[in-house]
């Protein structure tokens, strides 16, 4: 097994057709590298010439020590982690790659410079992080709920949301109200709506415009994002839903901030128009799944369960025994 550093067109070039998240998208990881604190870098891990992995992570040198992320703190990506190429269908074959690449990758990581804080929020379709666990690593599980749409039709995905929900899309529908897809202006309205509510929750937005600007922009262009925006019977914007596209899935980015209209609230109808989209027109035809990104907390589960989605885990991978206090203070500094 051979890792080493690639640039981003060799990334691009080995990338799998499936089983990446939107961030694993050279269009994403560019602008991430532009903005975030740290130097990015990107792995891949050889068997003779055949790729079998890939690996990005944020490094943040400090004095004697080496932070590494994957996601980044504070850039709202939800999961990052490696990406493993399709092997030989027998187990063991697939664990040899999978636990030579996590060893070699890692041995990478720390040739600079001890190795003071790891931490890594693995993507859906990596379901296997012993191999960390077996390098002393702490392993934690959280969730998400994704709705599978492939083969369905709107009305059957509908009869599978709650009572409730049923209700509250009819209810908008019923509004003199348009769904519509927008663009980097009606974004922009989406980040600073989601900006004024972090305020007036007392909380610090931590993305700044211009990152957001730039990914937005960059994901457009590759057909990675659509913007959908609810307006009113004068086209005024009222709110709005930024999302964001891998091969296989959709993704609840950004907006959805609590909108009421005349006394019914519109998230519900953004929802459902843009799981439409995703079974009748989507960015790519690959695109089945709607991921509506986290389902963690217990006040947002009580509503993102009403969609009839299948609940997910995904793997947490932290440094432990071998992380001083120091450095988990940093980290909690950062993701505030």
């Amino acid at each position: 097994m051979r890792v080493e550093p690639i640039e981003i067109d060799e990334w691009e070039s080995v990338l799998p057709d499936a089983g990446f998240e939107v961030f694993h998208a050279p269009a994403a990881l560019e602008v991430l590298g532009e903005h975030v604190d740290g130097d990015l870098r990107l792995f891949a891990g050889y068997k003779g010439d055949q790729p079998v992995g890939l690996m990005p992570v944020v490094v943040a040198e400090r004095l004697f020590s080496t932070l590494v992320f994957s996601p980044p703190p504070g850039m709202s990506v939800s999961r990052l982690g490696p990406v493993l190429m399709p092997q030989s269908p027998k187990r063991r074959k697939q664990e040899k790659v999978n636990r030579r690449f996590t060893e070699a990758v890692l041995e990478e990581i720390e040739s600079d410079s001890p190795l003071e804080l790891f931490r890594m929020i693995c993507n859906t379709t990596y379901a296997d992080p012993r191999p960390f666990r077996w390098q002393d690593f702490d392993l934690g599980t959280q969730f998400t709920y994704q709705l599978d749409l492939a083969g369905r039709d709107p009305e059957s995905v509908r009869k599978d949301f709650s009572k409730s929900l049923r209700r509250d899309v009819r209810d908008a529908e019923d509004l003199d109200v348009t769904v519509e897809r927008g663009d980097r202006n009606d974004a922009r309205a989406i980040y600073e709506q989601t900006r004024a509510r972090y305020e007036e929750q007392g909380r610090n937005y931590p993305l700044s415009w211009a990152y957001v600007s730039d990914l937005v922009a960059s994901l457009l262009e590759t057909g990675r994002a659509r913007i959908y925006v609810a307006r009113d019977a004068s086209g005024q914007f009222l709110t709005g839903i930024t999302v964001l596209y891998s091969n296989d899935a959709a993704y609840f980015w950004q907006g959805g901030t609590r909108t009421v209209h005349d006394g019914v609230g519109l998230n519900s109808l953004l929802h459902w128009r843009i799981i439409e989209d995703i079974i009748d027109d989507p960015p790519r035809e690959s695109v089945t799944t709607y991921d509506l990104m986290g389902a963690n907390t217990e006040r947002l589960c009580q509503y993102k369960s009403k969609f009839g989605a299948e609940l997910v885990p995904y793997y947490v991978v932290e440094s432990g025994g071998r992380t001083m206090a120091l450095a988990k203070k940093t980290y909690q500094a950062l993701v505030r």
